[in-house]
């Protein structure tokens, strides 16, 4: 089974699907030992659905391990063993008909993943709990499983804030008016909503005052607390902060800020439709706006209604914050925005500060499970690189587009809402993953959308990566895409033997737009291999690799010099190819890569070279989106951002893939690339003529029609579910908008090539993958 295979049946893939038996020999591995996993992935690979279990998972009373296929089983005495400690446990009495021919769904060999259904939301009949029928017992349970959930019951579902700029233009207001009734529209009628208004000032809009508009009004340039909130608002105090637990209705204080849909629909509605731009026209100055006070005064409100069950806080902006705290630049526009040297030199005066006051916004968002969602249409920066830290840890989202009138904008909008059969929001709240391994392997941490919850114990390695220092995470979001990448290393406490297993379980628990309760729990098996042992060649996933060495230097971006990040990928690179390379020492020409590491220099080459890494011609607002998107997305998602796939459409016949490269730019040729951010169709010179000339539309170029017209589609369904929606940008050869596509390509023909052979040129001093390619061999074989 391949590594594309593996994950489809357990949601993870592994940089390293064989690992050595002692620490020494991990560290000579380069690459670390690294688990890129998607704990909501659609499981695809079994040939039916995800088994959904009404009933509670067994755990065990020592390490806390759930019951998996992996357990021995002794039917006599009515015990398990547990895979990871090796603790007895026993069975309880609803599992008394066990045995070999008849086991629950945890148990079945190809079930790695289950799911279950909280017993406070989904109750059990006595039948189905005390008894399993043969192999049909998780048909029967899946059967059993009712439809009716905790929102029915309980009138209870996720909380949104709409926060909405009010100094942006009529134009820009007008058309965020219209998407957000639609999305109103849309919301189930047990779904909280409240609306946040901003300029200089932030108005809290009262939706149960239906006589007239009513709102609070806060200071922009003033910080404010929860407790000030609160007594300000006159909502009902409380002792403490507390999660609300399961099978516990959280207790909403009696105010009108806060309400169902189906309770102040008429009233939010009004109030969307009579927002206007307040932003009158000064020569030389920027609007006010205080966006950071906004997002303060909203998540205050939360914090008082007790909504950690669910909530986002969805920020609608135009232009950067000029006033209060998180301020990016003054509303003087003799002040320009920072940029990259800016903040690398220390002249971004408001930079470090608007950062500081952002990472305590990220706490309480993550003390309240409260997302933080961006909406940025603007031509210019609006300071999405101040705000990506609670974003980007909230598990919130951000867009960057031009206009609230876009295609971009309003699309990723109605992906967002999207409904599943029932009609419940397809959104998930209030995560937690824990991870459970065996004694050898140890845990160093994760990067991703996720929160260190400190829960340490023998597990727990002192090396610390990313979010580290636990065996267990918070994320106040969750997708089936989320991806997060979770470091170990080998225990060096005790002798492990080469060809014995090692598991890792992943236990996610979570609360789906229905604010009912799930808890996936996904277990994997390795094998331990002996020092210098070929199976470790064999199961290096270069794919996985890339996409984790990718967060790696992300990381490393955020405090040192982009050359620096850029050197250390090179050392890296060339330690590791000279480690797994087959060559004749101080002999370059003789250097090889098998096929399972071929792939790696160049996803390497394309990573160094990208907006990850390389900050020229990108703003920090863009470079701060491009890493948010990385940090989260899975590995197919990750390698089409770092080395971007580009296809060749002819009237030879269908579609082909071509190499990345400005030789695959042909006159006769239609090149449809996808960067992940942007899908580019680009004409070549004589196809761009003849569509200038009509050609497509006449009958007797039928062919030609459909050549335009293929690539056309394509891009339709490359665009089609991806969040956020790439920009489609269409260009000819030769025109303005080819940069896009160039600047991806390897520049194998340049300015200073001595023959072209009729190819275009880039213009640029960056190597070739060729040279590059050859030097890195020259440098690997020296040792």
């Amino acid at each position: 089974m391949d590594f594309v295979e593996l994950e489809a049946v357990e949601g993870l893939r592994w940089s390293w699907n064989s690992w050595p038996a002692s620490k020494s020999e991990t560290t000579g591995l380069i690459i670390p030992l690294s688990i890129m996993c998607t704990p909501l992935a659609l499981m695809e690979g079994k040939g039916s659905e995800l088994p959904i279990l009404p009933y509670d998972p067994l755990l065990c009373t020592r390490c806390g391990a759930v019951l998996n296929p992996y357990a021995r089983l002794d039917y006599q005495s009515r015990i398990w063993y547990c895979p990871f400690c090796s603790q007895r446990n026993p069975f309880p009495r609803s599992y008394s008909g066990i045995a070999d021919t008849n086991l629950p769904a945890e148990l079945f060999p190809t079930y790695s993943t289950v799911e279950y259904a909280n017993n406070n939301i989904i109750h059990r009949t006595s039948s189905s709990s005390s008894s399993f029928s043969s192999s049909n017992s998780l048909l029967q349970l899946q059967a059993a499983t009712p439809t009716a959930t905790a929102a029915d019951s309980r009138g209870f579902g996720p909380a949104f804030v709409f926060v909405v700029d009010i100094s942006s233009s009529e134009d820009e207001l007008r058309a965020l008016k219209n998407e957000l009734l639609l999305v109103l529209d849309q919301l189930p009628d047990n779904t909280f909503v409240a609306l946040v208004t901003f300029d200089s000032m932030v108005y809290l809009h009262d939706l149960a005052y239906s006589h007239c508009s009513r709102v609070f009004m806060f200071h922009g340039d003033r910080q404010i607390s929860s407790n000030q909130t609160r007594k300000f608002l006159n909502i009902g105090g409380r002792t403490q902060q507390h999660q609300v637990h399961i099978g516990q209705t959280p207790i909403v204080p009696k105010q009108g800020f806060l309400l169902p849909i189906s309770e102040c629909e008429f009233s939010i509605t009004a109030a969307i439709e009579e927002i206007h731009s307040t932003s009158k026209f000064r020569s030389g100055t920027r609007p006010l706006r205080s966006t950071g006070a906004a997002i303060s005064a909203a998540l205050g409100l939360l914090e008082c209604c007790l909504m950690n069950t669910g909530s986002r806080i969805m920020v609608f902006t135009s232009g950067p914050a000029t006033l209060g705290p998180g301020v990016v630049v003054d509303s003087d526009l003799r002040q320009a925005m920072r940029t990259h040297h800016d903040i690398i030199h220390g002249h971004a005066r408001l930079h470090d500060k608007s950062c500081s006051f952002y990472k305590q916004v990220s706490k309480r968002l993550s003390d309240a499970s409260v997302v933080l969602d961006l909406f940025a249409c603007s031509l210019d920066q609006v300071g999405a690189a101040e705000l990506r830290e609670p974003v980007q840890r909230s598990g919130g989202f951000m867009i960057l587009a031009e206009s609230f009138g876009s295609d971009q904008f309003r699309k990723c909008l109605g992906l967002l809402f999207k409904r599943d059969d029932e009609g419940y929001l397809k959104m998930n709240f209030d995560a937690t993953i824990e991870i459970v391994t065996t004694k050898d392997v140890k845990i160093c941490g994760a990067l991703g959308p996720c929160v260190s919850l400190k829960t340490k114990n023998s597990l727990v390695s002192e090396t610390e990566i990313g979010e580290g220092g636990t065996c267990m995470w918070k994320l106040n979001t969750l997708t089936d895409k989320t991806c997060i990448a979770f470091f170990f290393q080998v225990s060096d406490e005790q002798k492990i033997q080469p060809g014995s297993a090692f598991l890792i379980q992943f236990i996610t628990r979570y609360r789906q737009g229905n604010m009912g309760l799930r808890k996936r729990v996904t277990t994997a098996a390795r094998r331990w291999v002996a020092n210098h042992s070929t199976d470790i060649a064999a199961g290096f996933d270069q794919e996985a690799a890339a996409s984790v060495m990718a967060r790696l230097a992300i990381l490393r971006a955020e405090t040192c010099y982009a050359r620096d990040v850029i050197r250390w990928l090179d050392d890296t690179l060339i330690r590791f190819t000279s480690k797994f390379g087959d060559y004749v020492p101080e002999d370059p020409s003789s250097f090889r890569l098998s096929s399972n590491f071929s792939l790696y220099p160049q996803f390497m080459f394309h990573l160094r070279r990208s907006q990850f890494i390389d900050l020229c011609n990108t703003t920090p607002d863009e470079t701060a989106f491009f890493r948010l998107m990385l940090n989260r997305e899975g590995v197919v998602g990750s390698l089409i951002m770092i080395q971007p796939t580009l296809f060749q459409y002819s009237f030879d016949g269908p579609p082909v893939p071509v190499l990345l490269d400005i030789h695959s730019v042909c006159p006769d040729f239609i090149l449809l690339f996808d960067s992940f951010f942007h899908v580019v169709i680009h004409y070549g010179s004589k196809i761009a003529q003849w569509r200038k000339l009509g050609y497509d539309k006449d009958p007797n170029h039928e062919n030609f029609r459909k050549l335009l017209e293929a690539p056309e589609l394509d891009a339709e369904q490359l665009v089609a579910e991806r969040v956020p929606v790439p920009k489609v940008i269409r260009c000819d050869q030769h025109g303005s908008q080819a940069r896009f596509l160039l600047a991806k390509l390897n520049p194998s023909v340049t300015q200073n090539s001595t023959y072209t052979d009729g190819s275009d040129i880039i213009f640029t001093d960056d190597l070739s993958l060729q040279v590059f390619l050859d030097q890195l061999q020259v440098l690997a074989v020296q040792g």
